[in-house]
């Protein structure tokens, strides 16, 4: 095993090993957050889901604001002044949240932490696709959710022991390692930005790089990818902020129990992404965004079918199951639809299909939650699943028939693999 280790790590270059690292610690803080920040929301102001899920909503479309200029920036600036001023800023924004003394001041502030919470995540796209070879982005986009996963492996449990404690120390943990990231990045990595050959993005200026998204707006072959994405994504979201609250107030598990199954969750993700996502790269990359999502959405209708530890840990595993298939496989797509100067934008036009979902996913969650039996909203959220699964598995057969160009290039995303 240490020997496939190294091997794995001799394939890849060490800016990526870098930018990999930086990542895991950011995500220490972050998933602490994610997790346990709807049970700050309800516990300090007395507040219900469908209100926690408003703030959640937006905060995602502060969000979408802050990727799509980060985007831009990315393609104009560079990737690693994008990624450190996200952090920073991110950092400082998230850290505020332990001092709004009411719920009518955690809105504006809330909007601001938005803004910058994704502003990098373009640029972190686009320098995994910078630094690899066609033929390694399904890998590193791979390798780089493992990394994530340990940051969720760690994050949990520690912000379950923080939110025992003190839950304000969990906003505190975030910033700390959002800082010790953006200083690893500074330090360590070198700008990964291609040379332009179209100079008239540079002589146009910022302006100009905006301009671009019109182009990215006009492929449509990738707007037809993002529909299916972003209702995976919306089912996918239930499975944090919504299942946090679900578990504790339906089914009576204590935080350290809920962090306990989201680092379970990560530790299953550690231990067999690479082995799935290199079976996996084998295949057609839409059949395999159905397959993927459709083990998904059984792992999200389950939780309302089952009780008990033990088979929330099945719902749980299966859930990690399909999203260590469709995830890194999505996202090394968009990077296929990019023109190579054009990478940030294309980027955060993918991950709006996640902000949306961050918006919608808690004002759906909330509003089934507060309204209606709970167990419903995983049902809900496995018919979403089944519709992703269905786009998907059309534009797999469209590819199939040659009717679907992904870029520029000639070979279909879904073409057999030169090896079968």
């Amino acid at each position: 095993m240490i020997g496939n280790l190294r091997s794995i790590y001799r394939e890849f270059p060490k800016s990526f090993w870098i930018l990999i690292f930086a990542s895991y610690i950011d995500v220490i803080g972050r998933s602490s957050v994610t997790v346990f920040f709807a049970l700050y929301v309800t516990q300090r102001f007395n507040v219900g889901m469908t209100k926690v899920g408003g703030l959640l909503a937006l905060f995602a479309i502060a969000g979408m604001v802050g990727s799509t200029v980060g985007g831009a920036l990315t393609d104009h600036l560079g990737r690693r002044g994008v990624i450190v001023f996200g952090l920073i800023t991110s950092a400082l924004a998230t850290l505020s949240f332990a001092f709004i003394p009411t719920i009518e001041m955690f809105y504006p502030v809330i909007v601001l932490a938005g803004l910058f919470s994704n502003f990098g995540g373009p640029a972190q796209g686009a320098m995994v696709a910078d630094l690899l070879i066609e033929e390694k982005r399904a890998q590193g986009f791979g390798i780089w959710r493992v990394a994530a996963n340990l940051g969720w492996l760690t994050g949990p449990i520690l912000g379950g022991l923080l939110a025992d404690y003190a839950i304000i120390l969990i906003f505190v943990l975030d910033a700390t390692v959002s800082l010790l990231a953006a200083a690893i990045v500074l330090r360590a990595i070198p700008e990964s930005r291609p040379p332009r050959e179209d100079r008239a993005i540079v002589h146009g200026g910022i302006v100009s790089s905006f301009k671009g998204y019109g182009v990215v707006m006009r492929d449509f072959a990738f707007l037809a990818f993002i529909i299916p994405s972003v209702l995976a994504g919306i089912a996918y979201q239930q499975s944090y902020a919504p299942l946090t609250v679900y578990l504790q107030d339906f089914h009576s598990l204590s935080a350290k129990t809920i962090g306990s199954l989201f680092s379970l969750d990560a530790l299953f993700v550690v231990a067999l992404q690479f082995p799935f996502i290199r079976w996996a790269q084998k295949r057609g990359q839409f059949v395999m965004m159905a397959f993927g999502m459709a083990v998904t959405g059984v792992g999200l209708a389950l939780y309302g079918a089952v009780s008990g530890y033990p088979l929330f840990v099945v719902a749980r595993l299966a859930i990690a199951t399909g999203e260590m298939i469709w995830m890194p496989t999505g996202q090394a797509l968009a990077t296929r639809f990019a023109p190579e100067h054009m990478r940030g934008r294309y980027m955060a036009y993918f991950g709006l299909t996640f902000g949306i979902a961050t918006a919608a996913s808690p004002l759906l969650g909330g509003m089934i939650m507060d309204h209606f039996d709970p167990r419903w909203l995983w049902y809900v959220s496995g018919l979403i699943s089944a519709t992703s699964v269905l786009g998907f598995w059309i534009l797999h057969r469209k590819a199939q028939q040659g009717r679907l160009i992904v870029g520029t290039e000639t070979k279909s995303p879904d073409a057999p693999p030169a090896d079968h």
